[in-house]
């Protein structure tokens, strides 16, 4: 079902659907805009699969035991290590 509505853009945000138009990026900006909001619910989607992994991944840490922990030197050693290199230091 398609649904009619208005909407109101900047001069800039115009242009911009224009130009993608006119180049045959989007055979309208009906449909720029469709993709747009295509692209957000993806991402909000995935931005909720991801918090969800975040967090049962923090749950299960919090349940080690403390003789699991690692020191936070040790934790992060081999990024530290990985950015000296790339700094040349």
């Amino acid at each position: 079902m398609t649904v009619k509505t208005t909407l109101s853009f900047t001069d800039r945000h115009h242009q911009f659907l224009s130009e993608k138009v006119g180049q045959g990026v989007f055979a309208t900006q009906s449909a720029a805009v469709a993709a747009a909001l295509e692209q957000m619910m993806q991402d909000e989607q995935e931005r909720g699969v991801a918090l969800s992994a975040l967090a049962q991944e923090i749950r299960a840490r919090m349940e080690a035991p403390r003789e699991e922990f690692i020191d936070q030197d040790d934790a992060f050693a081999t990024a530290r290590r990985i950015v000296g290199a790339a700094r040349g230091a």
